[in-house]
Order: C-alpha cells, then structure tokens, then sequence
C-alpha cells in the first residue's frame, strides 16, 4: 500500500493535540475532513489506530507514530544535505524526567534547540518516560528502564545520585538523637509529588523495613523542592549534583551520608534511526557520561518499583 502523506500528518496532529476540533484548526480544515481521513487511514491499514476516548494511539498506532517521526527527520536530514544552512528545522520530542532537566540533561536539550532541531520537551518521572516513547510521541527518553521495547535501544548513561538533607537548624530539631523511625516520622518530608517513590527506597535501605504514614509536603519542580528545603520545610531527597556546593558551604547537611541512593538511568532510541537522530543521541550520550557517575553494572538496584523522581 501506499502512505498518504496528508492522512499520515492527520494522525500526528490528532495524537499531538488529543481533540478532533483542534486538529481541524491546526490543519486549517474542517472537523468532518480530520474524522474522514482517519476513518480512510485506518480502512487502508485494516485496523484502529486511534482510541477516540481519551484520544489515545492504539499498539498500531503507536508503531505508526514511530514511523512518522522517523520520517519527518529523515526528510529534513535530506534537505540539510542538499541545502545546507537552510532556516527551515524539523520538531522533535524527547521525555525526560524534572531532575535530569535541572542538571546535566539542560546544556544538551539548549544546545539541540540552539544548533538542531525546534525541541519538544515532555516532562515525566523516569519511571513512566518509556510509555511516552512506545506511544510514538517522542524520538528519545531518559529512564529507569534496562530493557528497551522492541524497536529500540536502550545505552546506560550513568546513575543520578541522591543526598538526603536538611538545614542545621531543622536537623538540630528533628534529628538531635539521629535518624530514628520515631525522628522520621514525626519530621515533615518533602517529596516531588505523589509518584515520588524514592523516599520510600531510602527508608527502607536506611531502616531495614518499609515505612509509610510520615508526614509530606510536596513541591513538584527540583528548584521548590530544594528551595523549600532550605527554607527549613522539611528535609528530602535532592541530587548531589544540585546540593553538594551547598554542603560545601554549611548550608545544609547530609542526614545519612552513607545511605546515598543511586538511580541507574538509560537512554532510549530508534534502533534504526536517521543521522541527525544518531548525532542527537551522541550529544546525550557524550554529555551524560561526562556529568554523571559511572558506577559499575549491577551495584545500583533499580528494581524497587516506583522509585522514579520526577
């Protein structure tokens, strides 16, 4: 069979905006035309493409997605080959978890959006990155995931490690006789937000047994959560990337300097994908084993299930 071109670019506007109507607008076409080119898209393929509740790409469509976003940046590798310089640049999308942006992933994603493509960044935990991917929304992803789906490739880029801290003074309050399960439950915690599973894994190696019920305040961005740490709101989990000067300094201190948590992270890609696709995987790769720890395989468990930061 052969691909039609406008039916195809349909589709990906309907998954990008999740509304018939707002397709229509985007396209500049009516809503009858958007609904007719999906019904004779997936009648060419035989199968569903598209789940109309929740406006969501069936396994087929999600395979098709893939093949669209390959396609749109294999054509604009070809255009930059024949007409290098040129203004026009292709979109592309690349899910990434909150802490990651904060840290070493944000020279690279600026430097992908300065030097290569219009960059889309979808935000997620780490452990749910990888189903922004499948769905064929996104070209690449950082996650917690060894394995990739079937299609992919999956490249350790190192581990993110956690320090847990707090200001002296809230330390001096809470954890005077140290860090007791009496302590930690009566000191306030300050987690990303409600899928932050990574207080729970550094409670439980720190303790020996799951603990729950402690008391949470949740601030979901890393600059808040940090900032709300300083400001004596509780204590947490932040990248040591982020708060070693600051201990450094005297501005906050490690509770359980010997109870680091360490994340693996991985880098999920096409298998087979188009060059200026590989040269933005080497830019991560590159930058990510330059920031990041490097720590032998197997000696971080990523295996605790919701253990991802946003």
């Amino acid at each position: 069979m052969t691909f039609d071109r406008q039916q195809l670019e349909t589709f990906a506007v309907l998954i990008e905006t999740r509304h018939f109507a707002r397709a229509a607008d985007a396209l500049n076409v009516t809503r009858g035309a958007v609904s007719q080119r999906m019904i004779a898209l997936e009648e060419a393929f035989g199968t569903p493409l598209l789940v109309r509740d929740g406006m969501m790409p069936t396994p087929a469509g999600e395979t098709l997605l893939s093949h669209i976003q390959a396609l749109k940046l294999l054509e604009a590798d070809t255009l930059q080959r024949i007409k290098p310089g040129g203004k026009q640049r292709a979109r592309i999308a690349i899910a990434v978890n909150a802490d990651s942006l904060a840290t070493w992933f944000e020279p690279v994603a600026c430097a992908i959006a300065r030097e290569y493509f219009e960059l889309e960044l979808i935000v997620d935990d780490q452990d749910y990155t990888l189903s922004v991917l499948t769905r064929g929304e996104a070209m690449g992803c950082v996650s917690t995931a060894s394995i990739a789906p079937t299609g992919f490739v999956a490249e350790p880029v190192g581990a993110m490690e956690y320090e847990c801290v707090a200001i002296p003074e809230f330390a001096r309050s809470h954890f005077a006789e140290g860090v007791t399960l009496h302590h930690m439950l009566g000191a306030p915690a300050v987690l990303f937000n409600r899928k932050d599973g990574l207080h729970d894994v550094f409670l439980e190696r720190l303790l020996g047994f799951p603990v729950s019920g402690y008391a949470t305040h949740f601030f979901p961005s890393p600059i808040a959560l940090l900032t709300a740490i300083r400001a004596g709101v509780g204590y947490g989990l932040v990248p040591l990337m982020q708060v070693q000067p600051l201990i450094d300094a005297g501005d906050l201190i490690s509770l359980a300097p010997q109870h680091r948590i360490a994340v693996d992270l991985y880098w999920h890609h096409w298998k087979a994908a188009p060059p200026n696709a590989r040269q933005i995987s080497e830019l991560i790769m590159c930058q990510a084993r330059q920031a990041l720890p490097q720590l032998p395989p197997g000696s971080v468990d990523n295996k605790s299930g919701g253990s991802g930061r946003n």
